[in-house]
């Protein structure tokens, strides 16, 4: 990971500032634990998308899982990016604190399969499976709100912007944006479960990347 310049701090902390608004507008309107008219019409135009696209959307959604951050920290320190390696282990700790422990105690939406279909557990011959596409042996009920893939995917993303040269640093962003796509399209989440999510890694890395200019500039001074 290298030194940020005066110019590049500002800019993280403006990304860190946006995404905690866009995580906290999300926020506010899933907390009502209802998913609006023009939040089903968008999760309904991607999960409607055709049956086809079912194994490429499994693939990119692999990206959100919790091993990834603990695989792209190896090949990091391989390639001796050590701060880029810390950073990509610290991050896993962090978002599991901030999804389990702070976001989903303060926002109960369920999924797809309960807050749009009306899956009810207690009565599950009655769900009608032809309101969504459900693919891929997804869950139909469980606290939805934040997607931990979305954050896994974006935060890994955002990571990488700070090593990658060019144009190579759009790929993990363009793997992060069909990786939330593809949690919608599968029908394990809302399309602001996503969106929230995408912005808690976004923050998490922000914060990440500033304290690791923090300690370089300090070491240099003290050098």
């Amino acid at each position: 990971m290298t030194t940020p310049t005066a110019t590049d701090r500002r800019l993280w902390l403006i990304a860190f500032a946006i995404a905690v608004t866009v995580a906290l507008v999300a926020g506010l309107v899933a907390s009502t634990g209802e998913v609006p008219g023009w939040e089903q019409s968008i999760f309904h135009a991607i999960n409607d998308l055709p049956d086809w696209l079912e194994q490429p959307m499994w693939v990119f959604q692999l990206a959100g899982l919790l091993l990834v951050p603990l695989v792209v920290a190896v090949i990091a320190a391989a390639f001796k990016q050590w701060w880029l390696a810390i950073a990509l282990v610290i991050f896993i700790p962090l978002k599991l604190l901030v999804e389990k422990g702070v976001v989903k105690q303060l926002v109960e939406r369920e999924r797809p399969g309960t807050t749009i279909c009306g899956y009810d557990a207690d009565n599950p011959e009655a769900f009608d499976a032809s309101c969504a596409h459900f693919r891929g042996d997804v869950p139909l009920e469980g606290l939805s709100f934040v997607s931990g893939h979305a954050i896994i995917a974006w935060g890994i993303a955002a990571l990488l912007w700070t090593v990658l040269p060019g144009r190579w640093r759009w790929v993990p962003v363009g793997i992060a944006a069909l990786n939330a796509i593809a949690r919608v399209y599968l029908g394990a989440h809302n399309p602001l479960d996503v969106v929230g999510g995408g912005a808690i890694g976004v923050a998490i890395a922000a914060l990440l990347i500033l304290a690791v200019e923090l300690i370089q500039r300090r070491r240099s001074a003290d050098g």
